[in-house]
């Protein structure tokens, strides 16, 4: 056995004893060819880098000389044609090893043992220009994976162990981005915060007068998570992650796929403990039965996976929205691992981090179903060595196979014997007759929802021959179900199987295939289907059992993307039935808006006669928008599609208050434009000054105030030609705001009196109220408060008298304000708890979020730091979730701020 070293003295050992490999030079002549064991190295590039681009005129005999020496030491040297090759294993040479253990899994062990691998200076003992130029390189290779390890040992917890270490590598490399990012959570989880944010502001001002620039993102948004004290800086200890149980439940009639199950035990069986995370990626065609497969195995496995099971689906491959992104699916992740959902990180790669984190050194499964790419599951792979990963894809995720060593697994058809035999586990082995069984099989070409769908057929006909199934698939040409692409075939076993089924649930499924949005609920499939709830159910039923549809523990009807797309395809004079859907959105959003702003103004006109489904309070309001509101984005969607204006105009309406309540800005616009260019096809004047007044509160809220002005002073000038007194004035109420936003508080105070004298007018005392805040705040803004007072008290006396529980809120905020401005801050804080209770009962995370940033500064005033550390770091959390993040680097901005 040979074993070659390069990453010290270069040295060789046959069978474990050493050799004399001769003078320098003759040794370089080893090494050279060694940095590219098994490769071609050139006669030309080993002359030039043994002895440089001055060669003496004899070199190429001197090559000779060294060559043969080298062979009969032991070194197996063969000549090839135009140079020579160093036939050796990749892993006898120590460098090579070094970078396979690098490369590899990246995990703590695997790294430590890399760098366990070097033994000083690489190719001592030699020099000469190309041994320089690579000995630099393998020591930056050597820092890397050192530093590769570092970034592992932090995310497994490490940190205050580690402090000595980076600050050596600091002081050697003090402008590297990377360690000072290190070195910065090593402090602070070391509990030395203080140093790390002094360290931070030395490697700024050094950066900034040698290099002109300052830290990269990576390292500056560390620093201000240092600030903020984030929580997932810190791994939570040992023992505190729950055990997760997410698997779902094992598939019913599962046959056959022995030699897969097989093959999957024997991957998790092979693997040496304490090598890198186990993965196998099961790849298929859609339908071929991936799922049903991990599931299988997952359930019947799943003791050997004490710690716990996650699964989630990555919807790679949905025609009707994007695959998850791996952020959202590390949210499912921790929470399911016990990490409470305000600790959850905002940052994708911190979550990662967390992840990670949590279970190293734990025997858990994680099941990822229907992967788009590699990418989309390399942020979920755990970077220890104890768990296991089982992916299922479409693709083949050769990205997995290459750099994290998954095991590929290729799904193919059932096997004949399979394929009976999951006909005999459906319909019973009676019933199989033998003849007509093999030619089914073979029309089906082994494809297992084939198969399920013509089982299931069978089973709603018992009284229907399996000969006479076979007659119907024949003339039906299911032969082209053997084709690796299910798009090109299953429509053909879906018609057999739409024919099949009486002509009510045929159409229902047609139907339910053009329904907006990912998911439809059972009351509103009822509408789309225009059938009674009882009537509508007993269809749903017989679709799922027919393996057409899926429903939830909720009720709420997916289909599988083939289906959907299928059913859409064959569906038929559909206007109706999207109508009716449209029209029961539209009402019942509106029914629910009414409950949350029941003092809102009513519609210019009636969406439509549709029964709505009214919710009982307003939390089931805001929680059943919670639920639809991507269904309700997607109905706008296809009512413009269908050029009915009534109903994309109503639906931006109706969603306008929810919006505001969620922080929504990006939305609000996303629904009010085509809103406006809807109004122009409406009779009703009033929608067009209603779109512009909605876009241009929009824009002031994201800050765009020139578009902002605009579009509220068209609203202005249309309203001006009609008798609409109050929504003029609420177009001035938000002019006055807007205004406001860009500090021009004269202007803003002169919107705010005329909309208070328009209602007044009409003697609106419910509107009144609203513009007497509005007037009351901006006097404080400009220090006049006492006159502010008396305004917001008198617009909190008309709130209660009114039960305007909203506008209540925000004027015990703006009375809030006045007390802190004018220097009392201890009622100050009083009148902010009392708005922060309303505004959590009300379920206003918008509000809530700028309540706490106001209420941290009286108590800042008070002196009472901690109180107001607390409540920003609340606020900063929202802002975050909410990504606001103007307001979240103004509040960082205080946290950095406070006294420690």
């Amino acid at each position: 056995m040979v074993e070659l070293t390069l990453l010290g003295e270069v040295t060789l050992r046959v069978d474990g004893r050493p050799v004399d490999l001769g003078p320098a030079r003759q040794r370089c002549v080893l090494a050279a060819l060694a940095v590219e064991a098994g490769q071609l190295v050139t006669t030309d590039l080993l002359v030039e880098r043994v002895w440089g681009e001055r060669a003496p005129h004899r070199v190429r005999a001197t090559l000779h000389t060294y060559l043969s020496r080298l062979r009969r030491v032991g070194a197996e040297i063969a000549r090839r044609p135009g140079g020579y090759v160093l036939l050796v294993d990749e892993r006898a040479v120590d460098l090579h090893r070094f970078r396979a253990l690098w490369t590899g899994s990246r995990s703590v062990s695997a790294l430590t043992g890399a760098l366990a691998l070097w033994r000083g200076e690489p190719l001592a003992g030699l020099d000469g220009e190309w041994v320089e130029a690579e000995r630099a390189r393998l020591l930056a290779e050597r820092l890397a994976a050192r530093l590769d390890l570092l970034d592992a040992r932090l995310a497994a917890g490490h940190g205050g162990e580690l402090v000595a270490e980076l600050g050596a590598l600091v002081a050697e490399h003090p402008l590297d981005e990377r360690i000072a990012a290190q070195y910065l959570l090593a402090l602070h989880r070391a509990g030395r915060s203080a140093d790390a944010l002094a360290h931070y502001r030395r490697l700024r001002d050094r950066m900034v007068e040698e290099l002109g620039t300052e830290p990269d993102t990576r390292v500056r948004d560390l620093h201000q998570r240092i600030l903020g004290a984030d929580p997932a800086l810190v791994v939570p200890a040992r023992g505190t992650t729950a055990v997760p149980r997410q698997l779902p439940a094992a598939p019913r009639h599962f046959t056959g796929r022995e030699a897969e199950l097989a093959a999957l035990s024997a991957t998790l069986d092979a693997a040496e403990p304490g090598s890198t995370t186990v993965i196998s990626a099961i790849a298929g065609s859609g339908g071929i039965g991936k799922t049903w497969l991990a599931l299988h195995w997952a359930h019947r496995n799943a003791d050997r996976f004490p710690d716990g099971q996650l699964f989630v689906d990555l919807r790679g491959f949905s025609p009707d929205g994007e695959p998850m992104s791996p952020s959202v699916a590390l949210r499912g992740f921790l929470q399911a691992l016990g990490v409470e959902a305000g600790r959850v990180p905002v940052d994708g790669h911190a979550r990662a981090a967390l992840f990670r984190s949590l279970v190293t050194d734990r025997r858990m499964l994680l099941v990822a179903d229907n992967a788009r790419d590699a990418d989309q599951v390399v942020p979920l792979l755990p970077g220890g060595t104890t768990c296991t990963v089982l992916v299922t894809s479409r693709s083949h995720l050769r990205g997995l196979v290459t750099g994290h060593g998954a095991h590929h697994l290729a799904l193919d058809v059932l096997t004949d014997a399979e394929a009976r035999a999951l006909l005999a586990g459906r319909l019973g082995p009676d019933r199989v007759d033998d003849a007509a069984t093999a030619e089914l099989v073979a029309l089906c070409g082994g494809f297992p929802l084939a198969l399920g769908i013509v089982a299931s057929h069978a089973q709603t006909h018992p009284r229907l021959r399996l000969a006479d199934l076979v007659a119907e698939l024949r003339e039906l040409g299911l032969g082209a179900l053997d084709d690796s692409d299910p798009t090109a075939s299953l429509p053909t076993v879906l018609s057999w199987s739409l024919d099949a089924l009486p002509e009510d649930r045929a159409r229902a499924f047609a139907l339910l295939g053009t329904a907006p949005g990912a998911d439809i609920g059972g009351p509103a499939a009822a509408r789309l289907l225009g059938l009674p709830e009882p009537d509508a159910e007993a269809v749903l039923a017989d679709l799922e059992q027919a393996s057409l549809i899926t429903r939830d523990s909720a009720g709420r009807v997916r289909m599988h993307d083939l289906l959907r797309r299928y059913a859409a395809s064959v569906a038929r004079d559909n206007g109706p039935a999207l109508r009716r859907l449209l029209d029961f959105y539209t009402r019942t959003a509106v029914a629910g808006d009414r409950v949350i702003y029941p003092h809102r103004a009513a519609l210019p006109f009636d969406p439509s006669d549709v029964e709505p489904l009214p919710p009982a309070d307003e939390a089931a309001a805001m929680a059943w928008f919670d639920t639809e509101h991507a269904n309700l984005l997607a109905a706008q969607q296809t009512a413009i599609a269908h050029g009915w204006h009534d109903t994309v105009w109503t639906l931006a309406w109706a969603v306008t208050a929810y919006h505001q309540l969620r922080g929504h800005h990006q939305v609000r616009l996303d629904v009010w434009y085509p809103a406006l260019a809807a109004a122009d096809h409406l009779a009703e004047p009033l929608t067009g000054v209603l779109a512009h007044r909605f876009l241009g509160s929009a824009l002031a809220d994201m800050r765009r105030h020139d578009e902002a002005v605009g579009h509220l002073r068209r609203a202005l000038d249309l309203a001006s030609g009609l008798d609409v007194p109050n929504e003029l004035a609420n177009i001035h109420r938000t002019l006055a705001w807007t205004y406001a936003q860009s500090d021009d508080l004269r202007t803003a105070l002169r919107h705010a009196v005329e909309a208070l004298e328009l209602h007044r007018s009409k003697a609106e005392s419910v509107w009144v109220a609203d513009a007497l805040n509005d007037v009351g705040w901006l006097h404080c803004r400009l220090g006049d408060y006492a006159t502010a007072r008396d305004h917001c008290q008198a617009a909190l006396d008309l709130h209660r008298r009114y039960r305007k529980p909203h506008g209540e809120a925000t004027t015990l905020d703006s009375l809030g304000y006045i007390e802190h401005r004018s220097g009392d801050h201890r009622r100050a804080i009083r009148r902010y708890h009392e708005a922060l209770a309303l505004r959590r009962e009300l379920d206003d995370t918008y509000e809530t979020a700028n309540n706490l940033d106001a209420l941290g500064h009286p108590h800042l005033a008070l002196g009472e730091v901690e109180q107001a550390r607390a409540v920003w770091l609340e606020a900063l959390e929202l802002y975050q979730r909410q990504e606001r993040d103007l307001d979240a680097d103004r509040v960082r901005r205080q946290l950095a701020d406070l006294p420690r």
